[in-house]
C-alpha cells in the first residue's frame, strides 16, 4: 500500500472540496493515485457534498419524539422547503430525533452515533447532501426528562407524524394520571407554540435583553418630559410588563386570554388531586435566527444562460 502523506491529503482536499478523512480514505482505497481518488470521491458523492456546504440551509424540519418521562426535539436544516417533503430526508430527521431521545442534545455526540443503516449520523448526513442535492445540517437538539410525570410533545404545521415547522416539548412532574398530564401538556405546548415565551420564569430571562428593553423604555419615558422620579417608575413598570409577557409561567393563557399559565397548572393539579409542576419546556421554530439568503431567481437563470437582462 502506498504511503499517504498529509500533503497528498491536502492536495486532494483542495481539488475536491471533500473532508480530510474522506480524502485520506479515497487515497488509501486507490493506492495513492490522485485522479482515481478524485473519481472515487465523485462516485461516492462526497466531493459534491462538501461544495454544497457553503449554501445557506434555513428550511427543513423540526422532529420531536417522546418516551414516557423523556422527550427530544431536533432541528435539521435544508436549503429549500421541497426537501422537507422528501421521504429520505424525513426518515433521516426521524431517526436522528430517536437518537437524541436516547443519547441527549449534544449535536456533536449525535453525529458520532450509529444509525440503523450502520452508518454514523454524520456519514448519513453527507450521503443525504450528495443524493438529495442540497446542503443540510443538524442545527440543534434538546432532551427533557422528569423523574415522575410526563414529557408531552406538540408539532405545529406538521408535515408528517412527529415532523413539522415548530416543535414543542413540555415537562410536567406529577403523580397525576397520564391522561391528565397529556391533556394539560398538549394545551400548554399549543400555548408555547403561539405565545413564544423566552424563559420559564421571570428570573430566567436574558439580562442582556432586559437591559436593552430598559434602555428603550428610558428613552421613551424621557420624551414625556416628566420628573426623574416619575420616569424611573415608568421604566420599572415597562420592565415588569416585559418580564410578565415573556416568562411562560406569568403569560396569559392564549385559550382564554386572562388566566396566568401558573394558575392553569395549579388548577389542573387541584382538579386531579395531585400537584403538578411545570419543570421545563423547549420550543424550536424552524430557521429562527438564521439569516436567509435572498436571491433573484430570474437573474440567476439569465446569468446562467448568458442572456442579458433588460435594464
Amino acid at each position: 500500500m502506498a504511503d499517504i502523506t498529509a500533503a497528498m491529503v491536502k492536495d486532494l482536499r483542495e481539488k475536491s472540496g471533500a473532508g480530510m478523512m474522506d480524502c485520506k480514505k479515497a487515497l488509501s482505497e486507490n493506492g495513492g493515485d490522485m485522479e482515481a481518488a478524485l473519481d472515487w470521491l465523485r462516485t461516492k458523492g462526497l466531493a459534491a457534498a462538501q461544495k454544497k456546504s457553503s449554501r445557506t440551509a434555513a428550511e427543513g424540519l423540526v422532529g420531536v419524539a417522546v418516551a414516557g418521562t423523556k422527550g427530544a426535539v431536533v432541528e435539521v436544516n435544508s436549503e429549500t422547503d421541497f426537501v422537507a417533503k422528501n421521504d429520505q430526508f424525513q426518515a433521516f430527521v426521524r431517526e436522528v430525533t430517536q437518537i437524541a431521545l436516547a443519547t441527549g442534545g449534544d449535536v456533536d455526540a449525535i453525529k458520532g452515533e450509529t444509525m440503523p443503516s450502520g452508518k454514523t449520523v454524520e456519514e448519513a448526513l453527507t450521503n443525504n447532501i450528495a443524493t438529495i442535492g442540497e446542503n443540510q445540517s443538524i442545527r440543534r437538539a434538546r432532551q427533557l426528562s422528569v423523574e415522575k410525570g410526563a414529557v408531552v410533545a406538540y408539532v405545529h404545521n406538521q408535515q408528517a407524524p412527529g415532523l413539522g415547522k415548530i416543535g414543542v416539548l413540555v415537562a410536567l412532574e406529577s403523580e397525576a394520571s397520564d391522561e391528565v398530564l397529556q391533556g394539560l401538556g398538549k394545551q400548554l405546548a399549543m400555548h408555547i407554540a403561539a405565545a413564544f415565551p423566552k424563559a420559564l420564569n421571570e428570573e430566567d430571562l436574558d439580562e442582556a435583553e432586559i437591559e436593552r428593553e430598559r434602555a428603550i423604555a428610558t428613552e421613551k419615558a424621557a420624551e414625556s418630559g416628566k420628573p426623574a422620579d416619575i420616569i424611573a417608575k415608568m421604566v420599572e413598570g415597562s420592565i415588569a410588563k416585559y418580564r410578565k409577557e415573556h416568562a411562560l409561567v406569568s403569560q396569559l393563557f392564549v385559550m382564554d386570554g386572562k388566566t396566568k399559565i401558573s394558575d392553569v397548572v395549579a388548577k389542573a393539579g387541584k382538579d386531579a388531586g395531585a400537584a403538578i409542576a411545570l419543570k421545563d419546556y423547549v420550543r424550536f421554530q424552524l430557521g429562527e435566527g438564521i439569516e436567509k439568503e435572498v436571491s433573484d431567481f430570474a437573474a440567476e437563470v439569465a446569468a446562467a444562460s448568458g442572456v442579458p437582462q433588460n435594464a
